[in-house]
């Protein structure tokens, strides 16, 4: 079966209609990354023409909502989104570039990690976010030297 198919089957498991911009959108994010709505966008343009981006966030929405997709909003960043939905993973986010790759949890199943003391929630999940600088970025500030090397650090 191909990936247009699966993804078709994946749309009308979740309840949704399939049309094409909800299959270029799906199709898109179960290639993996960590797009933005623009990234996005302009991906599904190049494969199915004109589609506004108010559309692509529609589809965003009801892909959430039916558990398709996933919003991960880095702080200092746009939101971004995924198709791997079905485990508690989380994310190594470079503070120069914004790079973002998934990390598996250490601990088993959600929520993997947990808090010293929950204050009577049922957990279900932890969603870790670490911060530092990729490889790419780190080998370009060796170039560049130390001198006037700073990463950019997301502001609050």
């Amino acid at each position: 079966m191909s990936s247009l198919d699966e993804n078709r089957e994946r749309l009308r498991a979740a309840g949704l209609r399939v049309t094409n911009p909800r299959l270029a959108v799906l199709t898109e994010l179960t290639g993996g990354g960590h797009p933005t709505v623009d990234s996005l966008a302009d991906a599904v343009r190049a494969r199915i023409g004109a589609v506004s981006t108010q559309a692509v966030y529609d589809v965003l929405g009801a892909l959430v909502e039916t558990g398709l997709a996933r919003v991960i909003e880095p702080a200092g960043s746009a939101r971004r989104y995924e198709a791997r939905v079905a485990d508690n993973h989380h994310h190594l986010v470079c503070r120069t570039c914004g790079h973002i790759e998934d990390v598996d949890c250490a601990e088993g199943e959600a929520p993997c990690l947990v808090p010293g003391e929950s204050h009577g929630f049922t957990l279900h999940e932890a969603e870790i976010t670490w911060w530092g600088t990729c490889g790419p970025c780190r080998s370009a500030g060796e170039r560049v030297g130390a001198v006037g090397f700073e990463p950019t650090t997301p502001r609050l």
